[in-house]
């Protein structure tokens, strides 16, 4: 087992990860800009190490400076967590030079999948169903394009091959717009990322978000966890998670959760990782996958009983899975509300200080939180502030316990989306299940 680790993150993952380091009897190095200096991980790691100002790029996205951290604290292993390094190769590649662990896959694992036309490619030889596209980056002969937009078929979809979180992508709706939306998303995306490389996919109009979850150890082992429905979004940005996802055909999930477990042990896959479907007419498409553990991670951990960090910290310290495919059984329902410091109408971040704090409690809740009453919510990072979990035996218990535990939560001092998420949860069309990705902008008229 790794001796001491390195959280490389903040908020609420930081101090899921602690957690499960100390159940494991690992040590842990808090990293933490000026502006984190009261964070509850901070306060309860074994070490903790300032990085730099709050602006992320001069702490959080300081690869110096982390791996510094790493060195003087004699850390053996780094734990990204999610969001700003969690899925950078490079970052990755430099933690292993430097003699440490990475606590994620290879770095070629993070640039392979990293980039969405090498991910279908490698996809597609695994066998893992994919939206009909251009099959690569898109040439510069507009006669070639114009063909690829008429095999695919109109409406299509154009995106940045480096994108990622809803940015770099743009709807064609006729052949008259192709070449024009083409030029405008490369501009985009070599100002945004780097990289002009776009490609084509055939854009489904009112398709679901379904993501199967999996663990590999990197040795020629790899299970799911089954899937989870994340199609309750505000521009691309997920705002309710359930597991199991909810009215799948049951022939096409088994199928497309094979796909997933051959494809990990395909590209020799090591550590958590998640695949993103758009799921409609009972079929499946990937569109990527995420190379770590996911802000949503919790409602699997409900249904299966696995804990996916520890899950993550073992496999990073050599240690074949804990878990055969056969000893993965769904266990009733679980919800996940992620409760954000912002206004509930406008959506504007509502940084301060938390005057109360109360979570709820009872039979079946799990509160994932680092918010404490005083703590200082800063304006620099992401408005992420809880996020509120439901499990019972069935899916209409589960969301009713939802409900109760959003009417009991007390934040004050600051605003929060708990007004939106009863909304979301009082809504007769949300408690049916299977609400597609447009669903929640529609009904807030966006």
């Amino acid at each position: 087992m790794l001796d001491k680790v390195v959280i490389a993150n903040r908020g609420e993952i930081a101090l899921r990860i602690l957690r499960a380091c100390k159940e494991l009897g690992i040590k842990t190095v808090a990293i933490h800009s000026q502006a984190d200096r009261e964070l509850m991980h901070v306060r309860l790691a074994d070490e903790a190490v300032c990085i730099g100002p709050a602006p992320s790029p001069k702490s959080y996205l300081n690869i110096p400076s982390i791996i510094s951290a790493a060195e003087v604290t004699d850390a053996v292993g780094i734990h990204p967590g999610y969001g700003f390094l969690a899925e950078n190769a490079d970052f990755a590649e430099q933690v292993e030079r430097s003699g440490f662990v990475f606590i994620g896959p290879k770095a070629d694992t993070i640039r392979l999948m990293g980039d969405k036309v090498s991910a279908i490619e490698a996809m597609k030889a695994a066998g893992v169903p994919t939206v009909p596209g251009s099959d690569g980056a898109l040439p510069d002969d507009n006669d070639a394009v114009y063909k690829i937009g008429a095999r695919i078929g109109y409406p299509v979809i154009i995106k940045a091959a480096a994108g990622g979180g809803g940015r770099g992508m743009r709807v064609v709706h006729s052949e008259a717009s192709l070449i024009n939306a083409i030029h405008v998303t490369k501009s985009e995306a070599a100002a945004a990322f780097g990289d002009d490389t776009v490609y084509m996919e055939k854009y489904l109009e009112n398709p679901r978000h379904v993501e199967v979850q999996v663990l590999a150890d990197g040795q020629g082992n790899a299970i799911h966890l089954y899937d989870r429905d994340c199609s309750m979004q505000r521009r691309h940005q997920k705002v309710v998670e359930e597991a199991p996802a909810p009215m799948l055909d049951p022939e096409a999930r088994a199928q497309v959760l094979k796909s997933c477990v051959d494809a990990c042990i395909e590209i020799g896959y090591r550590g958590a990782g998640t695949f993103e479907f758009l799921y409609e007419d009972g079929r499946f498409y990937f569109i990527e996958m995420n190379t770590r553990v996911q802000v949503e991670h919790p409602v699997t951990e409900m249904i299966t009983g696995v804990d996916i960090v520890k899950e993550q910290l073992r496999i990073a310290s050599g240690m074949p899975l804990s878990f055969k495919q056969e000893d993965i059984k769904v266990q009733g329902h679980a919800f996940e509300c992620r409760i954000n410091a912002e206004d509930p109408k406008t959506f504007l971040p509502s940084p301060g200080t938390v005057k109360h704090f109360h979570a709820p409690g009872g039979n079946g809740v799990r509160v994932d939180s680092h918010l404490y009453s005083g703590y200082t919510v800063p304006p620099n990072y992401d408005s992420l502030i809880a996020k509120l979990i439901t499990h019972a035996e069935d899916r209409e218990t589960a969301l009713t316990r939802m409900r109760n535990a959003l009417d009991e939560m007390v934040i004050d001092g600051i605003r929060s989306n708990i007004a939106l998420q009863q909304q979301i949860t009082n809504d007769s069309r949300f408690q049916q299940g299977g609400v597609n990705i447009h669903y929640l902008e529609k009904k807030l008229g966006l």
